[in-house]
């Protein structure tokens, strides 16, 4: 997972009679081709989670439990320091989803003891019954944190980084909330599936060529080899009688993990959390 934007309010629906959901957000995954996957679906040795399924590490990016648990990860870019030998990323995302719940901040401090096994990375965990949200990077100078009300967003550095997609990604999220409080989730993913390469005066410069800085700076991202192999709307809603979700990814797999490009085929999930 490479881009993730997100407003994130704990009290809307005490504050705004629950028209504002708890959490609005949508991400794009980056990834090789050539690295087979499963789409958004029910695992069968972890019922309980819903999410892709990354073939090669056994992990995922981005998921959620039918009792309210929510997490996903970006690879933090930092091709120097890449260690071949590292343990998958993706377990971090998995195993929070499928062992007994923890508190987000538990969770993640638990994490950060061992942080420095794993090339450099953003974790985002949250528990919706508990209002909580929190966020560690194993490259940041900062313990794991809960986080505050807001628009927020991660590519492949640290949170709120402003890289130009992700800014550019958080304004309009903004724009779209300010419009309405509950856009569509097909309006989410069109959004973030934007091919628009960044002024060179705005790339980062992350160790790489400025050729492939241009390319990656697309929030849609496009090569022969490499690009965005599914984009994810997710919305959760919170009530004073209980929560409700609903998710959307648009994939480049039909589920047979072949690649087909572009990326047009479509699950979609809603329940009630803990029903």
């Amino acid at each position: 997972m490479c881009l993730i934007v997100f407003d994130w309010q704990p009290e809307a629906h005490r504050s705004s009679g629950g028209n504002r959901p708890l959490l609005t957000l949508s991400a794009n995954r980056d990834e090789f081709f050539r690295r087979e996957t499963e789409p958004l679906h029910w695992w069968d040795d972890a019922p309980n989670m819903l999410a892709g399924r990354d073939l090669t590490g056994g992990g995922t990016w981005l998921g959620v439990t039918r009792d309210g648990r929510f997490a996903a990860l970006t690879n933090y870019r930092a091709p120097s320091e890449v260690r071949p030998d590292a343990p998958t990323r993706g377990a971090l995302v998995s195993d929070f989803l499928a062992d007994a719940p923890v508190a987000p901040l538990d969770y993640l401090r638990r994490v950060a003891r061992d942080g420095d096994r794993y090339n450099g990375f953003n974790l985002l965990v949250g528990d919706f019954t508990r209002h909580e949200l929190g966020w560690y990077g194993n490259r940041a100078d900062a313990p794991p944190l809960l986080l505050e009300p807001g628009v927020h967003g991660l590519s492949n550095s640290l949170l709120n980084t402003p890289w130009p997609k992700l800014v550019a990604q958080r304004d309009a999220l903004c724009d779209l909330i300010h419009l309405d409080e509950q856009p569509s989730l097909d309006v989410l993913i069109e959004t973030l599936r934007d091919p628009g390469i960044a002024n060179d005066d705005l790339l980062p410069s992350t160790g790489i060529s400025i050729e492939r800085e241009r390319v990656l700076s697309a929030a849609f991202i496009e090569t022969p080899e490499y690009g965005t192999r599914s984009t994810t709307a997710l919305r959760v809603f919170a009530f004073d009688d209980g929560l409700s979700l609903e998710i959307k990814e648009r994939s480049d797999d039909d589920g047979s993990h072949r690649v087909v490009r572009p990326g047009a085929f479509e699950r979609s999930f809603a329940f009630d959390i803990g029903a």
